[in-house]
């Protein structure tokens, strides 16, 4: 079962887009924001210790060896505080205590990835060697994960544009994520130099370059450049101004269905 969806939980709970960006897609803590003013303390501390701790804890550490149980939580912690952001491991060691190396942080990643947790989303390139050895991009696949371990209350997440944007990057890539599981699609995302494309999705023989926009900010450049590298991929806009699909429509429908209609 993959996280409850944008559309799961505006018809079960009648959220709209800004609180399903913060509030993420985990029922079980519904309750706890279904009178005002919500409890926003209450929720992080229910989603901290009944989800998050509850799957390292038991999920991971009790079947899986890690000889480092405090470095592996570091590197959950890290890798929510930086959703939907390019991080190469070897910065990540100058930020971890008792760091090990660049094989055990990549290990332990790959746990995280296992418990549907974070997803270290690969480049896209034609050579599957580059594809692994570059630096990955950090996939929270559950906003909830990243509010509740942040010191952040709603008003202010949402308020700031910056802040807002990298949410709504990170659900894009989450839903395309979960709504894909098992069908064969592959998720990356591309970047050369200064340019970047938000997510490559490749499903068969046909790729798409996704260009995520939010608070009206223009990242065209970097698709141009990559059809440029790629010419047999299509080009999708998700939200903003003149975009083919509206983020809302996205977030409540098969992602892989509309970007294939919409390109």
């Amino acid at each position: 079962f993959p996280h409850w969806s944008f559309a799961e939980c505006s018809e079960a709970f009648g959220w709209d887009l800004n609180t399903w960006l913060f509030f993420g897609g985990y029922p079980g803590g519904a309750n706890l924001l279904a009178e005002e003013p919500r409890d926003e303390k209450r929720w992080q501390q229910y989603i901290r210790d009944s989800l998050i701790e509850t799957v390292l804890n038991k999920d991971v550490l009790l079947l899986t060896p890690v000889d480092k149980p405090a470095l592996f939580r570091q590197v959950f912690q890290l890798a929510c505080a930086h959703p939907a952001e390019i991080v190469a491991l070897t910065k990540m060691l100058g930020q971890l205590h008792d760091a090990g190396n660049v094989t055990t942080i990549a290990s332990y990643l790959n746990l995280l990835a296992s418990a549907q947790l974070i997803l270290p989303l690969p480049k896209y390139s034609g050579e599957r060697i580059r594809q692994r050895a570059a630096s990955p991009k950090f996939l929270v696949l559950n906003n909830a994960l990243i509010n509740a371990t942040m010191a952040r209350s709603f008003d202010e997440t949402i308020q700031d544009a910056a802040i807002r944007g990298r949410l709504v990057e990170n659900a894009v890539g989450a839903h395309l994520f979960n709504q894909s599981l098992g069908s064969g699609t592959e998720i990356f995302y591309w970047r050369e130099g200064d340019h970047e494309v938000d997510y490559v999705v490749r499903r068969g023989n046909r790729v798409w370059a996704v260009e995520v926009k939010s608070n009206g900010r223009e990242k065209t450049a970097g698709t141009r450049l990559f059809l440029k590298r790629y010419p047999q991929a299509e080009a999708v806009r998700v939200g903003g101004k003149g975009a083919e699909i509206s983020l809302e429509d996205f977030l409540k429908a098969d992602p892989i269905g509309m970007i294939s209609r919409a390109s």
